[in-house]
């Protein structure tokens, strides 16, 4: 399978006081022709002034469904462990539908201990976060086949992370995009796992797509070698400069064919 590049934009909204900031800055991400518009899910500033401005992940994503056109929008991911999973999956399908089918359902376990503490949740291990998600997903996909109306589409699912022993066996079973957090070298070998873990549940590894943080026009051609189409620029308020994001555009329109719409 054969891939466009594609170019995504995380708005993280923290340190923007004025929720009109945010709604500019994805407009000027979807005119300067991103292909997808994602936020965060934490409660918190992850950096800058942690008593800074922020806003919620979910609400928000209601809105970008409505003020855009054309781009996919979704989070970076979305915390399995903030919300009841069959919720989370009707969300889901409700901002599938306001956007017209252009909703990404991204997903991880969650590793801000401060939004646990400040709002109940149990932070547990690492390993009792990823052991959630692993009961949750497969709750998540049962729900969208019990939600009437149906999705509009297969919502692709975005899977962050990239432990051997839990995660990637998850994005095998479950995933439609895996993000990665690691240097190329990592990434490639960790490609092959994946590709292992596919091929335990029959699995054409070649139907996941690879995203990453977007690394710069001189790395980025090495990274599509190992198998990356997915890069992604992250922007803060209060400015979300948009800079860095328009290089990032400018070097897939120089150097990849137009992007599909979608994951076709």
């Amino acid at each position: 399978m054969t891939r466009s590049v594609r170019i995504g934009v995380q708005i993280q909204p923290q340190h923007a006081p004025d929720y009109g900031l945010i709604r500019d800055a994805v407009l000027r991400a979807e005119d300067a022709g991103v292909d997808i518009v994602f936020n965060w899910d934490h409660f918190y500033p992850l950096y800058g002034d942690p008593a800074g401005a922020h806003f919620e992940c979910w609400t928000m994503l209601g809105a970008f469904a409505e003020q855009t056109e054309r781009v996919e929008i979704g989070a970076l991911v979305t915390c399995a462990g903030y919300r009841n999973p069959d919720l989370l999956a009707d969300m889901a399908r409700t901002v599938d539908h306001i956007s017209g089918g252009r909703l990404i359902l991204g997903i991880g376990s969650g590793w801000f201990e401060r939004d646990y503490d400040e709002y109940g949740y149990d932070f547990g291990t690492k390993g009792s976060r990823l052991d959630l998600l692993a009961e949750y997903l497969p709750r998540i996909t049962a729900r969208f086949g019990k939600l009437e109306p149906a999705p509009t589409r297969h919502i692709p699912i975005l899977i962050g992370g990239g432990g051997e022993k839990k995660t990637l066996p998850l994005v095998a079973q479950y995933g439609d995009i895996w993000h990665s957090f690691s240097d190329i070298e990592t990434h490639a070998r960790k490609s092959g796992i994946l590709a292992d873990r596919c091929a335990d549940h029959g699995r054409n590894p070649d139907t996941i797509a690879h995203s990453t943080s977007w690394p710069g026009s001189d790395e980025a051609a090495a990274y599509v070698d190992a198998g990356v189409t997915l890069f992604t620029v992250g922007t803060s308020g209060p400015d979300f400069d948009l800079t860095e994001l328009k290089e990032a555009i400018a070097w897939r329109d120089e150097n990849t064919p137009p992007p599909l719409s979608g994951l076709a």
